[in-house]
């Protein structure tokens, strides 16, 4: 026995000891170690297309609700249009501004108001410290209101005492 097939064999029984048994009982015997790891690598590969797919349903779906994550949710946009690149599929910068832009809850409307206005084109850097400067203004703007709450009664009991003065 020559001592490369020695170390294949002693690298095979590795190898199967140590992966789960799943993987173990779904792959044929090898005599080679290189074979064993294509057939294992082939159980595992992932569809670009799929992939693709799922990140621009997940892309599609990203809406801003509040206003004070505005920053996450940019990055967010960006790290999927990122990974979107690596798989060939691009979007151009001013697609992108645009389209953030729309999944801005309508607090941001002056903002998206002064984006239209303006001759220039925002990058992608710009709109973030826009939509943070104006999360910053919203949020000042909420400080300055005072809400005042108080418990009501319910219909019923609204009814019920419908015309008597209050003791």
């Amino acid at each position: 026995m020559k001592k490369c097939e020695k170390y294949d064999r002693l690298s095979m029984m590795f190898i199967k000891t140590n992966i789960s048994t799943s993987i173990r009982s779904s792959i044929d015997q090898h005599e080679k170690v290189k074979d064993l790891l294509k057939v294992i690598d082939d159980q595992f590969v992932t569809s670009d297309k799929a992939l693709v797919n799922t990140l621009i349903m997940l892309f599609s779906s990203l809406t801003l609700h509040g206003i004070r994550d505005v920053h996450d949710h940019i990055m967010c946009m960006r790290d999927i249009v990122a990974q979107l690149k690596v798989l060939d599929v691009t979007m151009s910068d001013s697609f992108l501004v645009h389209y953030i832009l729309c999944t801005l809850p309508v607090k941001y409307a002056h903002l998206k108001i002064s984006y239209n206005k303006h001759k220039d084109k925002w990058s992608i850097n710009e709109l973030l410290t826009m939509c943070v400067q104006e999360k910053e203004r919203l949020i000042m703007e909420q400080g300055e209101r005072v809400y005042l709450t108080a418990q009501g009664k319910k219909k019923e009991d609204q009814a019920k005492n419908k015309g008597k003065i209050p003791t």
